[in-house]
């Protein structure tokens, strides 16, 4: 029996995507940020997260092809986790999200992004562009950042 492993996201490129060719084949990598607002004691917070992404083939030409740091998002696709063991035989393992499909978004003009947080009340526009600024400042791929022991223990040592 087949479990069912699906998600759905929608975000915005941190930064350029990178792609490589393996043997007729592309591969194109990329992390999106998801901003999620809720109120909690009548109080509106914000919340980003960082998802790899990786996509193959025609979608993986397409994503290099067409999409840039800032480009919106949004991705079909399955859950993956990889392992390894490292040198000192320690066991790591990370999660990223692979790309069956990928909806490119047009770019919103920044008068756009200052009328629809005015309109719906949960973020203004200066908050929203210091979530992408946020984004944007992470230069490292995440797949340091998200190495986790086996053990559960996380990783924090990126440069050894």
């Amino acid at each position: 029996m087949n479990n069912l492993n699906s998600i759905l996201l929608e975000g915005n490129l941190t930064k350029d995507p990178l792609t490589k060719t393996f043997d007729n084949s592309m591969l194109c990598t990329f992390v999106i940020a998801s901003n999620r607002s809720y109120k909690k004691d009548d109080e509106y917070h914000k919340e980003v997260s960082y998802f790899s992404i990786e996509s193959w083939g025609k979608t993986a030409e397409n994503c290099g092809k067409y999409l840039t740091k800032g480009s919106g998002v949004r991705v079909v696709g399955r859950l993956k986790q990889d392992r390894w063991e490292d040198d000192g035989e320690k066991m790591h393992q990370k999660t990223k999200i692979v790309a069956e499909h990928v909806d490119f978004f047009p770019r919103q003009k920044k008068s756009t992004i200052e009328n629809n947080a005015k309109g719906n009340g949960k973020q203004n526009a200066e908050e929203m562009t210091e979530v992408f600024d946020e984004a944007s400042n992470r230069d490292e791929d995440l797949e340091e950042d998200q190495e986790v022991s086996l053990s559960g223990d996380t990783d924090t040592d990126t440069d050894t």
